[in-house]
């Protein structure tokens, strides 16, 4: 097999033609200056579709995130969020290094948190304790194999959160998955948090790009925070065009991956070097090796085979489908999967 099949990340995914021709055509401008016509148009677009008053279009969903919780926050504060969230675990500290801020960690299920388990770990008005000023989530959860959150799930969080006069930011790296996943509108997001942070270069397979959506007045203050993080951008309409394409192209075929994330899943559920598989929801499959192999040999076994895979812990290996992943590579991975003997 001379090209190798790649379930990394949805992050390795090359722009398609139509994309390409998107971004060579864009108009740009400076957008450090506020005259990208095409950054411009992006965050207008994306606001508009999570019914949010504004956006900030940046290079990464760390940076979103990191700025969201700059925004949200103030040092000696405590960011509530669950063990595996992504700006715990995945962001390089960067809660304490740009925000001076603690974290309190919770065990949601699969990485879903509850009003009952955050409530509790709201802290009173003590000089002893951090402040408890935000609520973070995160939609699909990465570590939770891309579990999701519905609405109906958020909302009494929200209220919790309304009440308690703490803020709610999504960390929505891969939002619009589960939003094919669940049925839910866009639209219904903006009521219910203060952020939200949706990934361009994910499943929706643009190259680079991430989006903070907030308040006017929010974005006002991120922007000045996106500067000092070095995220100033000068002619990003190219990447935007990318955003927008991705957009207008990308999100319905979604379903497709999950589609090929549920093939995967049943086929390593017979494998002989599989001891379980996570439910499947969205587009990761999470799944757990014999405790007599060593994960390293089994990523090894699949590169040896042509299929490119992580691991997540000493026992567990990840799959991500993706824009990238046609219907004959999910059935030459099941053949191989059916045939691998680490």
């Amino acid at each position: 097999m001379s090209e190798k099949i790649d379930f990394r990340s949805d992050t390795v995914t090359k722009p398609t033609v139509g994309m390409l021709d998107a971004m060579m055509g864009a108009k740009v401008g400076d957008d450090v200056f506020g005259e990208d016509p095409t950054v411009n148009a992006l965050e207008e677009k994306i606001a508009h579709i999570f019914n949010m008053e504004a956006a900030l279009f940046c290079p990464s969903g760390t940076m979103t995130n990191q700025i969201a919780i700059k925004c949200f926050t103030n040092p000696m504060d405590e960011v509530i969020c669950d063990q595996t969230a992504h700006v715990y675990r995945y962001e390089g500290g960067g809660i304490a290094y740009n925000s001076l801020a603690s974290v309190r960690l919770l065990n949601g299920e699969r990485g879903i948190l509850t009003p009952e388990m955050i409530e509790p770990e709201i802290n009173e008005d003590n000089i002893h304790y951090p402040n408890s000023s935000l609520v973070v989530l995160e939609n699909t959860v990465n570590k939770g194999g891309g579990k999701c959150y519905s609405l109906s799930q958020i909302e009494p969080i929200h209220n919790l959160c309304a009440i308690k006069g703490l803020k709610l930011h999504l960390d929505g790296a891969r939002i619009f998955n589960a939003l094919v996943a669940t049925g839910d509108k866009a639209a219904a997001y903006g009521k219910y948090f203060d952020g939200i942070s949706v990934c361009l270069s994910k499943g929706l397979g643009a190259p680079i790009g991430s989006v903070f959506l907030s308040s006017k007045e929010t974005i006002n203050k991120a922007t000045k925070i996106r500067k000092v993080l070095g995220g100033g951008m000068r002619q990003a309409g190219f990447l935007a065009a990318a955003g927008i394409y991705a957009l207008d192209h990308h999100v319905g075929r979604l379903a497709e991956d999950h589609q090929h994330a549920k093939i995967l899943a049943d086929a390593l559920k017979k494998a002989t070097f599989v001891s379980s598989v996570m439910p499947v929801e969205t587009n990761i499959v999470l799944f757990d090796i014999k405790p007599e192999l060593k994960v390293e040999q089994v990523v090894k076994a699949f590169k040896d085979n042509g299929v490119l895979c992580n691991a997540t812990s000493n026992k567990t290996i990840r799959f991500v489908t993706h824009l990238d992943i046609s219907s004959t590579m999910i059935d030459q991975t099941v053949s191989i999967i059916s045939k691998l003997n680490p």
